[in-house]
């Protein structure tokens, strides 16, 4: 298996601990927060889309 790659928003703090972190390189979509990197969850790609899009969806109707 190759060794997981973490992306963050480029929103983030420069040191990288104020963040969510997303893998998709590994089976499933990980999720784990920057400053306790050893601690996150795994989650199914259609999931993970349900969470984004309801996300946007709250922060759209917020800011309204």
């Amino acid at each position: 298996m190759p060794e997981p790659i973490w992306f963050k928003s480029p929103l983030s703090d420069a040191g990288g601990n104020n963040c969510v972190q997303v893998c998709t390189n590994t089976p499933g979509i990980a999720l784990r927060e920057g400053s306790e990197p050893e601690h996150g969850i795994r989650t199914s790609p259609s999931a993970f889309r349900a969470l984004v899009r309801g996300t946007r969806a709250s922060a759209t109707a917020y800011s309204a």
